[in-house]
């Protein structure tokens, strides 16, 4: 049976590209956001790849976005969500339909320097490794059991930009990796 992947972009879509240039392209069954001008979106359009968007400020409030997020899910059957740069946190409704098959790519070394700034705490507390982790979605801010984890040396004169373009590349091909494995057996251990 074919593996269902949706993937959720708010940016660039630089980790989506990477999906898209894999052996997995085929089971990235749409891509979704929560900006109608993300360019990850346009990256997928270019793929052929369905997209949708469901946008924050089309709904009163927090709670009927979720839901209407947790819909479109719902109708795609994904065996996977990707988390690829989407800046969001989701509701709990969305992670209890779903426990389990929401991974989210974070550059640091989880459980260290969890939230949006991972790259800027990592080298403003001065550590020589940092990298980036794979990891399940929970409840929590970038909490849920570590899938796997790659390091990156911080070097001499490392800024936020050269040291997160560093940790991009890690991050591209670690998730490449984890569902190329998971398309082959179901499973990202």
């Amino acid at each position: 049976m074919e593996s269902r992947i949706v993937v959720l972009v708010s940016g660039s879509g630089t980790l989506l590209q990477a999906l898209i240039d894999s052996s997995v392209r085929d089971s990235v069954v749409a891509v979704g956001s929560d900006l109608a001008d993300c360019q990850g979106l346009v990256r997928a359009q270019k793929a052929g790849i369905a997209t949708f968007v469901v946008e924050p400020a089309t709904f009163a409030n927090r709670s009927d976005w979720n839901s209407a997020l947790q819909s479109e899910l719902v109708d795609l059957r994904p065996d996977v969500i990707i988390l690829a740069g989407f800046m969001r946190i989701l509701g709990p409704g969305v992670i209890s339909q779903f426990r389990g098959q929401i991974i989210n790519t974070h550059p640091a070394l989880l459980p260290f320097f969890p939230g949006a700034h991972g790259v800027r705490d990592a080298l403003a507390a001065g550590v020589v490794n940092t990298g980036c982790t794979l990891h399940y979605v929970d409840e929590g801010v970038d909490t849920g059991e570590i899938i796997s984890q790659r390091i990156v040396p911080v070097l001499d004169g490392d800024d936020e930009v050269s040291l997160h373009e560093r940790i991009k590349i890690e991050e591209r091909d670690l998730l490449v990796k984890a569902l190329e494995l998971f398309v082959a057996t179901g499973t990202f251990k």
